[in-house]
């Protein structure tokens, strides 16, 4: 079953519970689709008796190794997970400080305008981030120009009097957005010890291929635990990769962080 099928299977459902399916049954659905197979290919070998190698403490020990090399890749992704579930929230508290606390400032009747165009530019970066999100092409140029135009307003309301503070205060959340939207970027542009993955997916392939031809029983208690052992191995592997890049949107990913944070606050600025 490819990604196309997963998606069909959960067309019918709500757009809420249509997420959740897939976030908790994406990973599985797409593992067994695989281990189905490998199960019709285990069923033919052992039929045709083809069947060769034995199971022995070298094996078992064999795949504990490949558990363990899985385990280690499980962590550092679950870390830099849990560290991108933060972004978006904290992205969308900065937009809305920046956004209000201009309105703090007291400006004269002719300075007015500049909390105008400071407001209209905070909108335009929180646009130039979704947009971005939404392309699942993060363009880090684009987002550092808007911060930029930003940066430019704020250094005109620095020369026309107003309080440091004030300044102080916006400088300091216009630069935690651009440290967010870097860490972005390095989230998206790099992934966790490419090298183990090509440890960890050769390893797996050597336990697929060994396993198909291991001698179990063929009354279908032996079919099962290699197509369990199978299945389990392919769906941590499935869910560290989708994990390695949390900010995919409007794909068939099973393990994004939360966007809609971001898209509720542009949906909420361009109405008001």
């Amino acid at each position: 079953m490819n990604n196309t099928r997963i998606t069909d299977i959960v067309d019918y459902l709500p757009v809420g519970e249509k997420k959740s399916f897939k976030q908790r049954y994406g990973v599985a659905i797409r593992a067994g689709s695989v281990t189905l197979g490998l199960l019709v290919v285990k069923f033919i070998i052992d039929y045709f008796s083809w069947s060769l190698i034995t199971i022995n403490p070298l094996l078992t020990a064999f795949l504990g190794g490949v558990f363990f090399t899985i385990g280690i890749l499980f962590a550092g992704a679950v870390s830099d997970y849990k560290e991108a579930e933060k972004i978006p929230g904290e992205l969308a508290v900065a937009l809305k400080t920046l956004n209000k606390d201009i309105r703090v400032i007291p400006f004269d009747k002719k300075q007015e305008h500049f909390v105008v165009a400071f407001r209209q530019e905070v909108k335009n970066l929180l646009y130039t981030i979704t947009d971005n999100l939404r392309s699942n092409s993060w363009k880090l140029k684009t987002i550092d120009m808007q911060i930029e135009k930003v940066n430019i307003i704020l250094g005109q309301i620095s020369r026309v009097g107003v309080q440091p503070n004030f300044i102080i205060k916006l400088r300091n959340e216009l630069t935690l957005i651009d440290r967010l939207c870097h860490r972005i970027d390095t989230i998206e542009e790099t992934s966790f010890i490419p090298a183990a993955y090509t440890i960890a997916e050769l390893a797996i392939g050597i336990i697929l291929l060994l396993l198909l031809f291991v001698q179990v029983d063929v009354s279908y208690g032996g079919l099962v635990i290699v197509d369990a052992v199978s299945m389990v191995l392919l769906s941590l592997l499935f869910l560290i990769k989708d994990m390695d890049n949390p900010f995919e949107y409007g794909k068939d990913s099973f393990a994004d962080v939360e966007l809609g944070i971001l898209f509720n606050l542009e949906e909420y600025w361009k109405k008001n």
